[in-house]
């Protein structure tokens, strides 16, 4: 494969970005901000001007298209998947990406004026980029690579696929998904109407890293109802629910939250946190890879909310749990064959892949339980929701060179 994809991913890629695609956790709508249906809408054309048939967009923001077979084998359906929106832990409105061509090593500054410098001992995978264009935003906003690096991959690939007959390939489709990153991106997913009986999602970041496994993840709610009296008359009979509620936060152990772990550590967070004297709760997450350890740490929570009872008699102390998502891993390992031809494309188009579990979700996560297994492949970036965020544009033409890599090997074992 000779051509240079570059050009017509970076043009994709600055264009994506520039649409303000922020979800919102708050929101009751899908989408949850009304950015992602802009982006959605300008994909689908992106969609049809590639070559792509079918193509929709739906009134909650999700986009499907499909590339017909162009082989006479019965080759299974595959689908490709990113997600429109940014998350909301950094700004996303004006973003004014950077090019910053044949990257020497070192320090890349973003913004000398705002004193946001991405240096390699922060930014994993970035040592291993010298010499290839680096995109970073502009100091003030993340970038969005997560995921719309992926979007400008999956839409590049296809449309080399297209403009290339001689590459055979079975029928391909193709997916854009809203609020993926507030956990609802698999929510309204139409399976039947996308049709594919195997995905993959290209939501990861360094170049080479492919995902089979995430978190098995729950969301906590701990409430406590306090007793208000008088201040000058309160011994033995105030409960104060703001204290208590931060007594049982801060008897958590330091060594199980997210700013002490990594790999396959897992941790609770406690999100957010509204309180009062009368009444307190308290938002939060469980993670671990082993269903067993995220039982085993759901259960010492309720132990210290239980010690909390016998030193607060006076308040009611309540912890429930809600199931997020599982493990993707649990459905991966019953169909072999996806992760086998993604290792063996990666490897046919000079990438090692760096095989590791995802210290969080993805929509492929949700969409594996709901019957279409999909491992997370990367875009080539890292630093991610954030200001020192950054992509390689020569990582993104990887993940495209391994997206038609990937279609040709179904075609060919089928």
């Amino acid at each position: 494969m000779t051509d240079d994809l570059k050009p017509g991913l970076y043009s994709r890629f600055e264009r994506y970005v520039k649409v303000e695609t922020t979800s919102d956790d708050s929101s009751k709508t899908c989408p949850s901000t009304p950015g992602q249906l802009k982006l959605a809408k300008i994909a689908a054309e992106d969609m049809k001007k590639a070559g792509l048939k079918n193509v929709s967009v739906d009134k909650n923001g999700y986009v499907m298209g499909e590339l017909a077979a162009n082989t006479s084998k019965k080759v299974p359906a595959i689908g490709f998947i990113a997600h429109l929106d940014t998350a909301p832990d950094a700004p996303g409105k004006n973003v004014r990406p950077q090019l910053h061509k044949n990257y020497s090593g070192g320090a890349i500054v973003v913004s000398k004026k705002l004193g946001v410098v991405i240096r390699p001992q922060d930014a994993p995978g970035l040592a291993d980029c010298a010499g290839e264009d680096i995109v970073t935003a502009g100091g003030d906003t993340l970038l969005g690579a997560d995921n719309k690096a992926g979007m400008a991959v999956i839409l590049s690939a296809l449309e080399w696929l297209r403009a290339h007959p001689e590459v055979k390939h079975g029928p391909l489709k193709a997916a854009f998904t809203p609020d993926e990153e507030i956990g609802r991106g698999a929510n309204l997913f139409n399976l039947k109407k996308f049709g594919a009986r195997y995905a993959y999602t290209f939501d990861g970041d360094r170049t080479g890293s492919i995902e089979d496994e995430t978190f098995n993840a729950d969301a906590l709610t701990l409430s406590v109802k306090g007793k208000s009296v008088h201040t000058g008359s309160a011994k033995n009979i105030l409960a104060n629910a703001a204290r208590i509620a931060a007594d049982i936060i801060t008897a958590w152990p330091a060594n199980m939250l997210p700013e002490t772990t990594e790999g396959r550590e897992g941790f609770i967070v406690f999100l957010s946190c509204e309180a009062g004297i009368e009444k307190a709760e308290v938002k939060g997450l469980v993670r671990d890879h082993d269903m067993s350890k995220l039982r085993k740490m759901e259960r010492l929570l309720e132990a210290i909310a239980a010690q909390k009872r016998l030193e607060y008699p006076a308040a009611e102390i309540d912890v429930k749990f809600r199931e997020q998502y599982r493990n993707m891993k649990i459905v991966l390992d019953k169909h072999p064959l996806v992760m086998k031809y993604a290792l063996e494309a990666m490897r046919e188009t000079g990438v090692e892949p760096i095989i590791k579990p995802v210290r969080g979700g993805t929509d492929g996560a949700r969409l594996s339980f709901m019957g279409l297994p999909t491992p997370n492949i990367f875009t080539g970036g890292g630093n991610y929701h954030g200001r020192h965020e950054w992509v390689s544009l020569d990582g993104m033409e990887k993940a495209a060179r391994v997206l038609i890599a990937l279609a040709r090997k179904w075609e060919e074992n089928s």
